[in-house]
């Protein structure tokens, strides 16, 4: 359990848009603009995703199902998700970022635009189902490509600029597929498939934008870059102590994180009163995700410029904060409806930037670039796993206890997380 990853094959040469400067000692524009192009191509997914949300009325109507049955679909796809996850990692690290990426953008775009055309509810969740499946092989294709564009120094930050793809993701596509509904007049296979030809249009911009994968290293001899990713080695990574201690703060985090975002809504409902509509409601939890965008890339800066040991001590620091404040938020009512707002935007920041860091640039140090999208993929998909306890299982602690009580369990949540951070990394790595 204590191999390390010392045994990673040789870091290739990288670019970094903050240390290297270009031919006239301008500092290097085109990383960013390739960070850009994945940020744009992830919400383009999302735009396939999040718009069954805006479609789920009209398929009622449509095929005259309930809503439970509706959410079948909901919950099959994610499933298929989580799923996607564990099997496309590896089939990333070996077919390569760019590849991977491209093919799981016209992947969802197909199979976005075939619900589209379903002919029952069955077959468009079959469809749907199949989008988000393919849909999974798009972050470990994007964090597959990131680690040859910039040093280590400004590696967090970039994987947060990353990380704000879903975060605003699903704001973007919930909004565009509210606009495609008013100009459809709410014909729910315009809502599932126009999404579908956004996403091919800005697969054909990336197709020129992003690098192949000798020109993104900079080697003074021009050769392409071998991925070093083996199969046969695969179960070597379950031998490193920090995948497992990573897989747990994403088991405990993506817990944290979907249970606010399924019941932000719902608490200020039933903690505010009589005067809080279901408006006004879903105004006061926006900052949660605001926020959290901040605390994305603020950890992100800081998270690269400390020593180890710091890093482990600061995300301790930053869950037992995080801890306290959510066991205070039944309480904050007495004081107002706006504290608690504010105490919602302040534990978006503090949940978002250590969940950030998972799938990013702690996936890339466990094994390095040659292994980042397995790595990326098993973490993820344990994350996945755990949001399906969000739903059900947070409703009953609720039902049981109210707020308070699932609030309590949440700030356990975030204790255990705390404790982890203090074992992220080993104690040769700290000193």
């Amino acid at each position: 359990m204590e191999a390390q990853s010392s045994s990673q094959p040789p870091a290739h040469p990288r670019i970094s848009t903050i240390q290297s400067p270009g031919p006239n000692g301008t500092v290097l524009a085109r990383p960013l603009i390739w960070i850009g192009m994945l940020v744009l191509g992830y919400i383009g997914v999302y735009l396939c995703r999040k718009n069954l949300a805006v479609a789920v009325p009209m398929l009622q109507e449509q095929f005259g199902v309930s809503r439970s049955e509706v959410g079948k679909i909901a919950s099959y796809s994610t499933v298929a998700y989580a799923a996607g996850k564990f099997i496309f990692g590896p089939v990333v690290d070996q077919m390569g970022g760019r590849k991977g990426f491209h093919a799981s953008l016209f992947a969802v775009a197909l199979f976005g635009a075939a619900g589209a055309f379903a002919p029952g509810i069955a077959i468009f969740g079959l469809f749907y189902s199949f989008n988000r499946l393919m849909g999974a092989a798009a972050w470990p294709a994007m964090v597959k490509q990131v680690p040859d564009w910039f040093h280590d120094k400004s590696m967090a930050l970039a994987m947060g600029v990353l990380s704000l793809s879903f975060v605003f993701g699903g704001v973007c596509a919930t909004l565009f597929a509210g606009q495609v509904a008013e100009w459809s007049g709410n014909n729910w296979r315009a809502v599932m498939g126009v999404p579908s030809v956004v996403l091919i249009g800005i697969l054909f911009v990336s197709w020129f934008v992003l690098p192949k994968p000798q020109a993104a290293v900079d080697a003074p001899d021009g050769d392409a870059p071998t991925s070093g990713f083996q199969l046969s080695q695969f179960r070597d990574l379950f031998r490193i102590r920090q995948l497992w201690i990573v897989c747990g703060l994403s088991f405990t985090l993506t817990l944290l994180r979907e249970t606010f975002n399924v019941w932000t809504v719902d608490f200020f409902r039933t903690e505010g009163g009589a005067a809080v509509s279901n408006r006004i409601a879903a105004f006061l939890s926006t900052p949660f995700d605001a926020f959290g965008a901040v605390g994305i890339i603020a950890l992100g800066w800081v998270f690269g410029r400390i020593s180890k040991r710091a890093r482990g001590q600061l995300l301790c620091l930053i869950l037992l904060l995080l801890a306290g404040l959510i066991y205070a938020l039944p309480s904050l009512f007495r004081f107002g409806l706006w504290p608690v707002t504010a105490a919602i935007g302040f534990v978006g920041f503090l949940a978002y930037g250590p969940y950030s860091l998972l799938a990013g640039v702690l996936s890339v140090e466990i094994r390095g670039k040659a292994y980042v999208g397995t790595v990326s993929g098993i973490v993820d998909g344990v994350g996945y796993l755990a949001a399906i306890l969000a739903g059900q299982q947070f409703g009953r602690i609720v039902d049981l206890g109210g707020y308070r009580l699932g609030f309590q369990a949440l700030s356990i949540l975030a204790l255990i997380s705390a404790c982890l951070c203090l074992r992220l990394y080993p104690k040769a790595a700290r000193n």
